[in-house]
């Protein structure tokens, strides 16, 4: 993610909170986690605020552990992400939507993440989607929440990036 599409995100969730609205998340990193720190600075108490994660926070937690001891990702990004999520649930445990199913392998994530994004659309009137394109991923999450979305007749406001190649829009 570059400062561009951060300072996008950071402006939409603004306009969101402050006209009386909240935001869904899926509680994962970049997109999400940008989205979400911006909506604590607006919403303390995180009243409109919920966040759906695809099993428990701890086997959430160690999940993003391994990731970084693998090195997918920093430990920065795992430490990060789940101090944020623990903040979240402490400030307001009703804003964090844990799946109770601790059955969360290599073999049922992503399975468990696409349930996760049918629950974020379940919550929400209006889809505000970043899809942001690096030679490391292709964005699929986004994609099936967007279809979801459609699916659903609900409206989608769209904002592509691909960073490999230039942004656009």
């Amino acid at each position: 993610m570059n400062k561009e599409i951060e300072e996008k995100i950071r402006s939409i969730v603004g306009e969101i909170i402050t006209r009386g609205d909240g935001i869904v998340s899926g509680g994962a990193l970049n997109v999400d986690y940008v989205a979400l720190d911006e909506a604590l600075k607006y919403d303390v108490k995180a009243e409109r605020i919920k966040v759906f994660i695809p099993t428990t926070l701890e086997v959430y937690s160690e999940h993003y552990r391994k990731h970084a001891r693998l090195g997918t990702i920093t430990h920065k990004q795992a430490g990060d992400l789940i101090d944020q999520l623990t903040k979240l649930k402490q400030v307001n445990p009703k804003a964090l939507i844990e799946n109770s199913d601790t059955n969360f392998t290599e073999k049922t994530k992503k399975q468990m993440y696409y349930e996760r994004n049918s629950k974020v659309v379940e919550a929400c009137d209006e889809l505000a989607a970043f899809r942001v394109k690096t030679e490391a991923s292709e964005s699929m999450g986004t994609a099936d929440t967007i279809k979801k979305a459609q699916a659903k007749n609900i409206p989608v406001k769209l904002f592509s990036y691909n960073l490999k190649y230039g942004n656009q829009r």
